[in-house]
């Protein structure tokens, strides 16, 4: 297939995407397709070097490109313009965050009626707004956590009361942001106006959500198929954008070593997750279990990484697919849509 890969892009995972987008680049090369990976933020920078070290691409800090959004966004239009002329095939979406995620690309690319992997513009833009996804887990019945929504900087004083009510620790995130950009753990009320400015910084709105205790665990999905349960347990505590990018700072164990019935109960969450957001091919959906057995639902990443190393890529592993299978799997899973039913 005459297949183009996204990477890079505006947002403030870019560095991610460019690590993501390489390494599934160089996987469709090696199954034979004809790939062109292409620097969306940039219009049409085609990127030749698929070999590139990720040490050198991923920082520790979030990329800070996403202050140049209002410039560089526009130049998306060159990159779909492209694809249209090169009679692109499919568009395999490595972006992460901004345009990439929310439903923007995809809501394009449904006009310009060229097929991509992931899930389609309504999904995706559920999957980046925390709050409207949280209302959509409690209504499915799936658990998650108290939490209150500040659509605007204007918010913070009229909300802290509720906000103190939910009890500290709390945690504060941009309700619009993936990789724990600009996300704070809250455990005093003097911390409570440098979180949000934080979190406002990433985003136009936030929220404060009550810190559930405990283990964190996360269900990836492919297809329609639960894939094993994994922990994450970072060195530091906090699962923070540096601890997920920087190697040796966290530890993962697939499969995670709890109960049988819990780990069914995860995976059960997790496909009604995927299912109630209208997500499609892949995704992966993040938990907290606390001490009694009772887990709380955090969030839908309706792309997440896709490096050898990256957690859907590991759950894969476990039950004995590689990575150049699963790349194949997510692409075939995408044309299998668009393609006329006999």
């Amino acid at each position: 297939m005459k297949i183009a890969v996204l990477l890079g892009g505006t947002s403030a995972e870019r560095d991610v995407s460019l690590v993501t987008g390489l390494a599934i680049a160089k996987a469709l090369v090696e199954n034979g397709h004809d790939v062109t990976a292409i620097d969306c933020a940039f219009g049409v920078k085609i990127i030749n070097d698929l070999n590139q070290d990720p040490a050198t691409l991923i920082h520790h800090q979030p990329s800070e490109i996403e202050k140049q959004r209002k410039e560089l966004d526009r130049n998306l239009f060159q990159t779909i313009d492209y694809l249209i002329k090169e009679s692109f095939e499919l568009v395999f979406n490595g972006l992460h965050g901004g345009y990439g995620e929310n439903g923007e690309l995809q809501a394009i690319l449904d006009v310009a009626q060229i097929p991509y992997t992931g899930s389609g513009p309504l999904a995706s833009a559920l999957g980046m707004n925390k709050h409207l996804s949280k209302i959509l887990y409690r209504s499915a019945g799936i658990p998650t956590a108290e939490w209150v929504y500040l659509p605007s900087p204007k918010y913070k004083n009229r909300k802290r009361e509720q906000i103190e009510q939910l009890g500290y620790p709390v945690v504060v995130k941009p309700n619009e942001q993936g990789s724990s950009v600009g996300l704070t753990i809250v455990h005093h009320p003097r911390e409570l106006d440098d979180a949000l400015a934080r979190a406002f910084e990433h985003s136009p709105s936030v929220i404060a959500e009550k810190f559930v205790p405990g283990r964190e665990l996360t269900v990836g999905i492919l297809g329609d198929t639960a894939l094993p349960v994994i922990e994450i347990r970072p060195r530091g505590g906090v699962y923070d954008y540096e601890a997920k990018y920087q190697a040796g700072l966290t530890q993962y164990d697939v499969p995670a070593d709890i109960p049988a019935p819990i780990a069914e109960s995860l995976k059960t969450a997790a496909l009604k997750a995927f299912r109630v957001m209208g997500c499609q091919d892949y995704a992966r959906i993040d938990f907290r279990l606390q001490e009694d057995g009772q887990f709380f639902c955090l969030e839908v990443n309706t792309l997440p990484g896709m490096t050898p190393t990256s957690l859907v890529p590991k759950a894969v592993a476990a039950i004995g697919i590689s990575f150049n299978e699963l790349v194949e799997k997510i692409a075939r899973l995408a044309l299998e849509r668009t393609q006329p039913r006999e």
